[in-house]
């Protein structure tokens, strides 16, 4: 039997060994699945609220313990991880108190006695979630979910099995029956046969484009529905009369949170040229200001990189666009240390042809671009297969809004960086995946839209 194996990326150790599911324990956790959903989807609305805000105590009242998984399985800060677990609260509280104005009937005027639009659940919702925000990603599908009255199974990522784990553990914890909400250890291999199983109605998947073509690929075979969210390479844009010292202190922010290692980080920094070199000077010292550190230390503001693999990975990049002809402003290699710590780096003289101009760099590594003006800037912010996110920094608020259409992105937050909202849909277009999460749009991608005509 395959192992699940959790490993510091701190320093290399091997926390702990899980063994993968088998066929036969995937399939009993199907049926409990399946024999849960058919009492869940009976119960009111009110009751499991009662329950969601349950599940948001249980977060508040173990928000350090479970800070401390994260921190130890994907090195996040202690600080930045323990504002995570505060926003699964947040978004189990959003949908507790939503979701009767959220899936109310909605009436329409037909010429028939009654005419209106019901919303219920499907069934089984399967989620295939990533381990760079190993709660959040996951809080973000399950209260919408559940307060829909579907059931869930996680196929966590593999590194994150604690996690995984102790979010099963969190539903119990706050009351909800068995089989409500479960946990698979399992490896991508196992993903399929879920997939292909009739019981098991959608999908929902956080990752790769290379991910969720599969997932896609093999949904679609089933007829079952999906939804997508994937790589980002977002543009942080910088007109002339944009407030440079505020926006290099968010770009910052945007870019190193997390290490680097988020779909929605800022990733291209594209400047008006006549502000360049204000921008790029401090812009500078905001990265070499950075305590790059143990993770479980209050005073770090960046940790490592999930795992060896990923530095690797990134730093292949990294020289693959010097040799292409990039210029290393700052930082450009791995920290000479125990850990999969890298350098807070920036890159400018970013050209067509070269990994830095489009693709997604997923860790702590600004690429800047100089443009001439706001239109060059849309154009390379566009010219990328994501769309996923934009941040537009300018004082002309009027001229923001004539740029807002123009950019091919899921989000554009002027003079604010890309972040997701329990309020707001989150989603994006072209290789960014497809469908929505959160908001009522999030909770509508898995329920059925049901016509109702009375005569």
């Amino acid at each position: 039997m395959s192992k699940i194996t959790s490993i510091n990326p701190a320093t290399g150790q091997v926390i702990k060994e899980y063994e993968a599911l088998n066929e036969g324990e995937i399939l009993q956790k199907i049926e409990t699945g399946q024999f849960q959903f058919e009492r869940w989807k009976k119960t009111s609305i009110e009751a499991r609220k009662t329950l969601m805000l349950n599940l948001a105590e249980v977060l508040k009242k173990n928000k350090n313990r479970y800070a401390k998984a994260i921190a130890m399985e994907m090195g996040k800060p202690i600080s930045q991880a323990v504002g995570e677990v505060e926003k699964c609260a947040w978004v189990c509280e959003y949908y507790a108190n939503e979701t009767e104005s959220i899936l109310k009937n909605e009436m329409v005027a037909t010429d028939d006695a009654e005419s209106y639009v019901r919303f219920d659940p499907l069934g089984i919702v399967l989620a295939v979630m990533p381990w760079n925000y190993p709660f959040w990603q996951v809080f973000r599908f399950l209260a919408p979910a559940l307060m829909a009255g579907n059931v869930g199974l996680l196929k966590h990522a593999s590194n994150v099995p604690e996690c995984s784990l102790l979010i099963e553990e969190a539903t119990r914890d706050a009351g909800f029956p068995e089989g409500c909400f479960q946990s698979l250890l399992i490896g991508s291999n196992q993903v399929e046969m879920i997939i292909e199983d009739d019981r098991v109605k959608a999908c929902t998947l956080t990752g790769s484009e290379h991910a969720g073509s599969q997932v896609a690929m093999q949904s679609g075979r089933k007829i079952k529905p999906t939804v997508l969210e994937l790589g980002g390479s977002d543009p942080f844009i910088v007109l002339a009369d944009a407030d440079v010292e505020l926006s290099c202190e968010t770009a910052a922010t945007a870019r190193l949170q997390n290490a680097g290692q988020s779909c929605i980080a800022a990733k291209r920094f594209i400047v008006e040229e006549s502000i360049y070199d204000s921008f790029l000077e401090q812009f500078k010292a905001h990265f070499e200001s950075q305590i790059v550190g143990d993770p479980m230390d209050e005073a770090t503001t960046m940790g490592p990189l999930s795992s060896e693999k990923a530095l690797e990975e990134l730093d292949s990049m990294v020289q693959n666009s010097v040799e292409k002809g990039a210029k290393i402003v700052t930082g450009g290699k791995a920290l000479n240390r125990e850990g999969a710590f890298y350098e807070p780096t920036i890159l400018v003289n970013i050209q067509k042809g070269m990994p830095a101009y489009a693709e997604e760099f997923f860790g702590p590594v600004a690429l800047v671009i100089k443009v001439k003006n706001a239109e060059e800037a849309i154009q390379v912010a566009n010219d990328t297969p994501f769309g996923l996110g934009a941040s537009l920094w300018t004082r002309d608020l009027e001229k923001a809004k004539q740029l807002i259409p123009q950019i091919d992105a899921g989000a554009v937050f002027v003079n604010s960086m890309v972040k997701s909202d329990p309020r707001l849909p989150f989603g994006g277009v072209k290789k960014s995946g497809y469908g929505r999460e959160l908001s009522h749009y999030g909770m509508k991608a898995f329920v059925n839209v049901k016509t109702v005509v009375i005569k």
